[in-house]
């Protein structure tokens, strides 16, 4: 998921701020059914992620709808990576494309690394940025709550049939019903 402002991700940098290395893609995106081996790629990824780090601090998380058991989703796992400082690229950012990744989006406060074959997105932000709180809060929120868990899905399925391609024009389409779950998940939490 390239970063749009939405739900998830408040910000809206000009687009003169966004890097996108490799310009526009058109993907067939499609939405499969939960897949029991997803955290198993998440933590082969989080160890070649963490070995690529070596000593740099950082926080990695398992986000997204292949976070959430039971949840339909597209089938690319994505991952936050919380550094201590994202403009410190020299300590992260050439040891994790060392490890085989490769950049895809630079932007104010975040950069997205995929491995060559694009079935994970590694999202990497400073330690405390408001994105990465809610990815977890929508995360965990969804782990818990049945029925929006199945609202999720069910609108992500719809948006599917109507022929997306294109992977920011999706984000955008699901920010609605995202930003109405996040409302209720911060209700849950604040109890």
């Amino acid at each position: 998921m390239i970063p749009v402002a939405n739900a998830m991700n408040p910000r809206r940098p000009d687009v003169d701020d966004v890097d996108i290395i490799g310009g526009d893609e058109i993907r067939q995106l499609e939405v499969v059914r939960y897949d029991d081996g997803w955290p198993a790629i998440f933590a082969a990824h989080r160890e070649r992620l963490r070995e690529a780090l070596g000593a740099t601090p950082a926080d990695i998380e398992h986000i997204g709808s292949t976070s959430v058991p039971g949840l339909a989703a597209k089938p690319i796992i994505d991952i936050v990576v919380a550094v201590d400082d994202i403009t410190a690229e020299d300590d992260y950012l050439g040891p994790i494309l060392a490890a085989g990744y490769r950049l895809r989006v630079r932007e104010p406060g975040h950069r997205l690394v995929r491995p060559p074959d694009r079935d994970v997105h590694v999202h990497i932000y400073g330690k405390g940025d408001p994105a990465i709180e809610m990815y977890l809060l929508l995360r965990d929120h969804l782990r818990v709550d049945a029925d929006d868990r199945a609202l999720y899905a069910e609108t992500k399925r719809a948006l599917i049939e109507q022929g997306f391609d294109d992977m920011n024009a999706y984000s955008d389409a699901k920010t609605e019903v995202i930003g109405a779950i996040m409302v209720r998940a911060r209700a849950c939490a604040a109890v």
